[in-house]
């Protein structure tokens, strides 16, 4: 699939999604200042989550975790941390000034048809909105790249969610996902990649609440995942239900480089049929010859006493030093003096 003028899919390099969320708590400076801290790590897209709370929500709607904010309801939440759109829009044009893909995943008919608007490119659709018919109708007939998260589906409906996106020319990518906040080592589920490349055939990422560098790695290393989005917050004492979950920006820069270390690694190939002449050079400075454990006089024969191994390599190669037991030297040689074909009598 292509996301922009970026290609995702196996051969390219894995998609790096910042996933800034509800971390910004409503406070647009603080949105503002999370992608430019996004974007210095060398993501590749930065992810929000737009929330209309009279389009999306009941004063009824219970918080996930409560006592974590100082809303009484959900709705109220989402009110206070709505966004306009104008400041959308100016969140967009930041992410494009700053190198990222701007994305947001929808959370009702009124913010998809918002951030259409805006020409976003491609759509997350986040765990809890798989059922939300009227959103996913909306979306799929614009026909653009979608990424499903798997946090609360089974693999039939996630199949059957591809489907459904692939017979209105949407092209699809699939995240494996676990709902648990942090997500334990345990829950990861990588084992999970194989499954949907078998019943999907798409490309197949990680959306990772583990709140570590580690996931991340592991599903570029083991599975070769072609996408990963990670929770981050500027300062891992900020308020919110999912800081926990979440990579500081230290811990997101060292993400980003471990992916890249870690592709170059598996894509890059290594030959052992010979030696390069840089590693030729190594192997005799690193290697040993035969020299002379003591002062030897011309005409001795040589005893396994008076042979040694010793760095640098370049001279006789250890590997001959029983050889040279019984052989004639022909000139005197000092301690350490090396032993070659033109010291030794025929």
């Amino acid at each position: 699939m292509r996301i922009g003028a970026r290609e995702v899919g196996s051969g390219a390099p894995c998609y790096i999604i910042a996933e800034i969320g509800m971390a910004h708590d409503g406070d647009e400076a603080i949105a503002h200042a999370m992608i430019d801290a996004a974007a210095a790590c060398g993501v590749d897209a930065v992810k929000f989550q737009t929330h209309i709370a009279a389009a999306e929500s009941t004063l009824r709607e219970p918080f996930r975790k409560p006592g974590l904010l100082p809303d009484a309801t959900r709705y109220e939440y989402w009110k206070r941390t709505e966004f306009t759109q104008a400041q959308w829009e100016a969140l967009a044009i930041h992410c494009a000034d700053a190198g990222v893909e701007f994305l947001s995943s929808p959370f009702s008919v009124e913010a998809a048809e918002l951030l259409a608007d805006l020409h976003m490119r491609a759509w997350k659709i986040a765990s809890g909105e798989v059922d939300d018919e009227p959103l996913l109708a909306f979306v799929e007939q614009l026909r653009q790249p979608v990424i499903l998260s798997t946090g609360l589906s089974t693999v039939d409906d996630t199949a059957r969610l591809v489907r459904r996106f692939r017979g209105h020319s949407c092209e699809v990518a699939v995240l494996q996902c676990t709902t648990e906040y942090p997500t334990s080592p345990e829950s990861i589920g990588l084992n999970m990649f194989r499954a949907y490349r078998a019943r999907c055939g798409c490309p197949v990422g990680l959306s990772d609440h583990s709140g570590t560098v580690f996931a991340g790695l592991a599903a570029v290393a083991a599975c070769s995942a072609e996408l990963v989005e990670v929770h981050i917050v500027l300062d891992e004492k900020m308020p919110g239900p999912d800081s926990r979950a979440s990579l500081t920006p230290a811990q997101l820069c060292d993400l980003v480089a471990g992916v890249r270390f870690v592709e170059a690694a598996l894509l890059s190939e290594v030959s052992k049929e010979e030696l390069s002449e840089e590693q030729q050079a190594l192997a005799k400075t690193f290697g040993r010859s035969v020299v002379v454990a003591r002062d030897v006089p011309a005409g001795r024969m040589l005893t396994r006493a008076d042979l040694a191994a010793k760095k640098p390599g370049g001279g006789i190669d250890s590997s001959r030093i029983e050889a040279l037991v019984g052989r004639q030297i022909c000139v005197p040689l000092a301690a350490d003096d090396l032993v070659t074909d033109e010291t030794l009598l025929p």
